[in-house]
């Protein structure tokens, strides 16, 4: 099974989703068979190389060749076309699911009912082969985890079928709630209905790229021209995912308090560990006025910040807090057991770029040392003695 994330600098689309895709290694003969086995005939696929920006990339047109107009879809329809079809279920089922978050994002929106809403240019020919191309690609790649960028949100106008409305349109706003986006000055839609929806149903996280070893690199085109001649590209990572029980980036909360008791301090560090924290300090330091105080740092995941502040405000005197956002790397390490005079011993097994060593697991190491009235440093010399081999995982 396959990692990827979606690098949406520019956006997303359902073309720019299945170029992207066949860049990183569906074959088109692929993608055609699944489509016939959807809608035999009455359009045109073509699939070119083009370069955006010195960038090659893959573009995806599809031309409904029989409605012009296209027809006005209810979500019945997608789903007797789907369920009708030689699409494999799994691929079915995760599409249909797409075109339900469709329906309810634009029943939301005009105060309509899911069984009632139009599909106007969703329900197109292009779109509902982009939508199932996407979820047959991923499948045919054995994508298992899919992550995506935070998206922009571009401001200014689009036609539709309804008339002219603001960006980002009403339905991806919908779509996109509790999705990190940030704002562009850019007077063009960037991210479709198509493809908010395509997001929000494949895509596990949204944030910073997870760890894994890359293997391919995928960009597909969109057909729009960007005004600050930006290249619009979708670019695409695949890799084998890579084991990460710890963040890669993470948040440093902190407070200056110079009228609180530090005896206290004991009690809060254990309530912010329990709340999730990676790690806590307490340091002090002279405040103005020549005041004693103390800086208390907590280290943690962002997700865990309303968490972390609620025990800072109940345990402690601050009436304010500051965050910031850091970068981190860590070793690789292990909870094992080893084996001393005294018993098994609880420690962790580190791979530095130098080798694997041992470290003792100091409340495991007191216990032995009290228990059998012996000097605690000789409790660790003895687990630090100890070679990889010899210890067995916790």
């Amino acid at each position: 099974m396959r990692t990827a994330y979606l690098d949406c600098f520019s956006g997303v689309s359902g073309d720019m989703l299945l170029g992207a895709l066949l860049d990183a290694g569906v074959p088109e003969t692929y993608l055609r068979e699944i489509f016939s086995g959807l809608l035999p005939d009455g359009y045109q696929l073509t699939v070119i190389r083009k370069t955006v920006q010195g960038l090659t990339a893959t573009q995806v047109l599809i031309n409904d060749l029989k409605h012009h107009p296209h027809p006005h879809r209810h979500l019945q329809d997608i789903h007797d076309l789907l369920h009708r079809s030689a699409v494999p279920a799994p691929v079915r089922d995760r599409s249909l699911a797409v075109f339900t978050r469709l329906a309810e994002a634009e029943a939301a929106v005009h105060g309509s009912t899911v069984e009632a809403v139009h599909f106007h240019e969703v329900g197109a020919v292009d779109a509902i082969l982009d939508i199932v191309g996407t979820v047959a690609g991923c499948a045919y790649l054995n994508i298992s985890q899919l992550d995506c960028s935070p998206l922009p949100m571009p401001h200014g106008w689009v036609h539709c079928s309804h008339g002219d409305i603001p960006l980002p349109s009403p339905a991806v706003c919908r779509l996109l709630e509790g999705v990190p986006v940030y704002g562009i000055d850019l007077d063009q839609e960037l991210v479709t209905p198509t493809g908010a929806a395509l997001v929000r149903e494949l895509t596990r996280n949204f944030g910073p790229m997870p760890s894994m070893r890359l293997q391919h690199t995928g960009y597909g085109a969109g057909t729009l021209h960007r005004h600050d001649d930006r290249p619009n590209l979708l670019r695409l990572f695949i890799g084998e995912p890579q084991e990460s029980a710890e963040a890669r980036e993470v948040e440093v909360i902190e407070t200056h308090i110079d009228d609180w008791n530090p005896e206290l301090w004991p009690h809060v560090s254990e309530r912010l560990l329990a709340a999730g924290a990676l790690d806590v300090c307490l340091i002090p330091m002279h405040m103005k006025k020549g005041r004693p105080g103390f800086l208390l740092r907590v280290i943690g995941e962002s997700a865990l910040r309303p968490a972390l502040t609620t025990v800072l405000f109940n345990e402690t005197t601050t009436i304010g807090l500051r965050w910031h956002s850091e970068q981190r790397l860590t070793l690789p390490r292990l909870p094992i057991v080893v084996t001393t005079p005294w018993g098994d011993v609880a420690a962790k097994q580190i791979t530095t770029p130098f080798g694997t060593v041992i470290t003792p697991e100091y409340e495991a190491c007191r216990a032995i040392a009290d228990a059998h009235g012996i000097a605690l440093r000789t409790v660790y010399a003895a687990v630090q003695q100890q070679t990889p081999a010899c210890g067995t995982k916790a």
